[in-house]
């Protein structure tokens, strides 16, 4: 219904890529409010949005394709930065966030050594890591000191995630 729409509007599907990618950055540059939460969940629906209305509008591409993925790390990053600004351990942030970006780079590296199906779905794929975010902006918003604690389990899993992947990659190579 919203790709169907923005097809009308003639909005292009790399508009909505970029504006996910600015509104990640906006999450970051407002991670003390409230309102970083709405922009963490615009962000993320941006980039379910994007591949949407690509389809609909028949103009998925390669450099589209390529786009996305680049801007979902860069997002992803900013997502990192925000639980810092929250208040969590920068190494346990780098560390988490540097397994969900090698979790992915693992997938798209095996994808081009031909393994063709994702084959494994983690938990730690990106709904999840926003997730963790979004209840750590809330609980902040509400004075509950539990940002360390989210940060140090969405870390666990993350690192979880990581070897899950690469298992079933060493797997099936």
């Amino acid at each position: 219904m919203i790709a169907k729409l923005l097809v009308r509007l003639r909005v292009a599907p790399n508009a909505i890529t970029l504006l996910g990618l600015f509104f990640a950055v906006l999450t970051s540059l407002n991670s003390q409010s409230l309102v970083a939460a709405l922009f963490l969940l615009l962000s993320l629906a941006s980039d379910g949005i994007d591949g949407s209305l690509a389809l609909v509008k028949k103009s998925a591409s390669s450099r589209g394709a390529i786009l996305d993925a680049v801007t979902d790390r860069i997002a992803e990053g900013f997502w990192a930065l925000t639980f810092y600004y929250l208040g969590a351990p920068l190494w346990i942030v780098l560390t988490a966030w540097l397994s969900a970006f090698t979790q992915e780079y693992v997938r798209a590296r095996a994808g081009g050594l031909g393994l063709r199906e994702v084959g494994v779905v983690t938990i730690g794929e990106r709904p999840i890591r926003a997730s963790f975010l979004f209840v750590a902006i809330i609980m902040h918003f509400l004075e509950l000191n539990y940002v360390n604690a989210l940060a140090i389990i969405w870390c666990s899993l993350q690192f979880l995630s990581l070897t899950t992947v690469l298992r079933f990659a060493y797997k099936n190579i």
